[in-house]
């Protein structure tokens, strides 16, 4: 079993060890395989994320965009601004990288508002 301080960062590992790879490796199967990596670290934030919220079901506002697309939305910015550094490293592509990895992180806190982990009494487990 995983201790729960390593549970929890795991995600974020795996993102941020995808992006450090997609910036420092220049081999394309590097690339890929990072991408997969960072996809992976985002589909379990998410898989987690829905699984904590909070919020009733019925105050939930329905968007323009579908839910698989809009659960992703955060992940999409900071991989566009991964890419821009990547791609562009002027002083342009800084600043525009630089709003896209903030405005991800600043969406990515508003959601966790709204994300806590609690067992109901439904949900506890028996002593065993």
């Amino acid at each position: 079993m995983i201790a729960k301080s390593v549970y929890e960062i795991l995600p974020f590992a795996y993102i941020s060890i995808g992006t450090a790879c997609i910036l420092m490796l220049e081999q394309k199967a590097a690339i890929f395989f990072a991408m997969i990596v960072f996809a992976l670290g985002s589909k379990i934030y998410n898989m987690r994320s829905q699984n904590r919220r909070t919020d009733p079901v019925r105050k939930r506002k329905s968007g323009k965009l579908p839910t698989s697309v809009y659960n992703f939305v955060p992940f999409i910015y900071l991989f566009a601004a991964t890419v821009i550094f990547k791609l562009y490293p002027t002083k342009l592509g800084v600043v525009i990288g630089t709003g896209l990895m903030v405005y991800s992180l600043y969406i990515l806190i508003q959601r966790s508002s709204n994300r806590r982990h609690s067992l109901r009494d439904s949900q506890t487990y028996p002593n065993i």
